[in-house]
């Protein structure tokens, strides 16, 4: 079963004061579409700003893919006003076009039609456009626009200090480290459980399964395929993973162990990869020809993160001051919330992480990465099937799900109970009496509710009417935390942001790319 974690959380509820302070940001992907449902053609809007500087709304692999990004906060609401108000502003600025509520994308007849994002002349804006180039030519375009939500959660100084008896963060940062890779194993193990509830991609547009050949035992409807008992497509083999990588056996139980291993893969040459070329009719493709072009292309549904110096990699800033937060990256777009996310599903987290940071995690081999990431594409193809089982431990036997979920659950209320302390009401208390029910009534999940949905209405219809519904309920609102003037002041400031960083090039980009991982 799960792990015991009695005598911490006695400990935890004798120290509730310990987790005051806990912060959280948010990034929200979603495909810009016409108002007939297909992926939109535009460029991004110009009255945004600039997608290399902005702080709050830039673009991931494509023009189309939006991203929304807050910053850290410690209040949960304040933090999804935040997101509201950066989803009302782009409504209002993207005239008939919409948001696509889904995690997998829309009708995409094929590669070409998606367009990679752009970020102007600079050499780093070329950079990042060329290593979107690299990704098309290794996984195709149409599977860069597949989007989700990303958690970003941070412990406060003051439960480090009364959980680990470190001092400040400095001094502290090797036992703070090691923490959070405890509770990044943790949730290897028994992550699964995020895309179990609120896994949203049960199906997908036919479209999506153009020349790709699949094992997964698909259903058809005319426009869908579908999984009976899928949960999040997203998360499985045909979604955002890569084979190069599912070899390189990460492990984290220690940072240099880690980041040794992340560089490694930056280094390590593909056969497949090298035989795309680096160049194709005079034009470059890809950054190099490694498994990794850059730390950011490793897929992960969790990753140890650091806030990063100006030109400062991402392991450069974890050796440097040690793990600072976690990012949780398993979660797909909320299709019921008109902003891909709820308040709901933030409070689950939080006691699905502090959880994961109070259970013993012994060390993991690499043998047992590839073990938990079957046990996890178990949940995603068939999560909801009826009976199913699933194992703890590599030398685990099979139990029912139920029970493991339930298990779980107890020590879930336990911490929410602590939690509600700090609140008004029995905010997490009730996330978890919800959502234990799921457990003995799979069409209670996500993907349950939206499945039926779907075969009674067709996905395209289902996806196009909720945009349709959300764009009118946000043009409607009213701004909470931010004004009309902070949005047109971010615009012009990211634009005059880029104009000096392009003007500030000194260097030619070739030589630039060497001296970033270029070959």
């Amino acid at each position: 079963m799960i792990p015991n974690i009695s005598s911490a959380l006695n400990w935890l509820e004798s120290n509730p004061e310990a987790l005051n302070g806990i912060r959280r940001g948010l990034e929200r992907e979603s495909l810009r579409i016409d108002k007939e449902g297909n992926l939109a053609k535009t460029c991004h809007p110009q009255i945004l700003g600039s997608t290399l500087t902005h702080p709050w709304i830039t673009t991931d692999f494509a023009e189309s893919l939006l991203e929304f990004i807050t910053p850290a906060q410690t209040n949960i609401k304040e933090t999804f006003a935040f997101l509201n108000d950066l989803h009302i502003n782009t409504i209002k600025s993207i005239g008939d076009e919409q948001l696509w509520p889904f995690s997998m994308p829309c009708f995409i007849a094929n590669d070409e039609e998606v367009r990679i994002a752009e970020y102007g002349s600079s050499n780093i804006g070329k950079l990042k456009a060329l290593y979107r180039e690299g990704l098309k030519q290794r996984y195709g375009a149409v599977m860069q626009t597949i989007a989700g939500v990303h958690y970003n959660f941070s412990f406060p100084m003051s439960f480090w200090s009364a959980y680990l008896g470190v001092g400040d963060e400095v001094t502290g940062k090797n036992e703070i480290s090691a923490a959070y890779l405890k509770l990044i194993r943790n949730y290897y193990r028994f992550g699964w459980v995020i895309p179990y509830l609120f896994g949203a991609s049960p199906a997908i547009c036919r479209s999506f399964l153009n020349n790709k050949l699949t094992k997964l035992p698909f259903e058809f409807t005319d426009s869908m395929a579908y999984l009976p008992y899928g949960t999040s497509l997203r998360l499985s083999d045909l979604g955002y993973t890569s084979s190069a990588q599912s070899a390189l056996g990460l492990t984290y139980n220690s940072v240099d162990t880690y980041i040794g291993q992340v560089r490694h893969a930056m280094t390590l040459k593909s056969e497949e990869f090298q035989a795309i070329g680096l160049e194709k009719e005079g034009k470059r493709i890809q950054i190099n020809s490694n498994i990794l072009q850059i730390e950011n292309e490793l897929y992960a549904p969790i990753r140890p993160k650091r806030v990063t110096l100006t030109n400062e990699r991402p392991s450069d800033a974890i050796l440097r001051g040690g793990i600072q937060y976690v990012e949780v990256r398993s979660l797909d777009i909320n299709p019921f919330s008109p902003i891909g996310i709820n308040e709901e599903q933030a409070r689950f987290v939080d006691l699905f992480l502090i959880w994961c940071v109070l259970a013993d995690a012994p060390m993991m081999r690499s043998e047992e990465i590839q073990y938990t990431k079957r046990n996890w594409q178990k949940i995603v193809v068939e999560g909801r099937k009826p009976e199913q089982t699933i194992s703890v431990g590599c030398e685990g036997q099979e139990q029912p799900l139920r029970l493991i979920g339930k298990s779980l659950f107890v020590d879930l209320t336990r911490i929410a109970r602590i939690l509600d302390r700090q609140e008004t009401d029995n905010s997490y208390e009730d996330v978890c009496n919800k959502w234990i029910k799921a457990f003995d009534e799979p069409e209670l999940t996500y993907s349950g509710q939206l499945l039926e949905r779907f075969k009674k209405e067709g996905l395209s219809q289902v996806g196009l009417s909720l945009a349709k519904s959300y764009k009118e309920a946000l043009n409607q609102s009213s701004y909470q935390v931010l004004t009309k003037d902070d949005f047109v002041e971010q615009s012009q400031l990211s634009i005059k942001k880029q104009k000096e960083i392009e003007a500030q090039d000194n260097i030619p980009f070739a030589e630039f790319l060497k001296q970033n991982g270029g070959e």
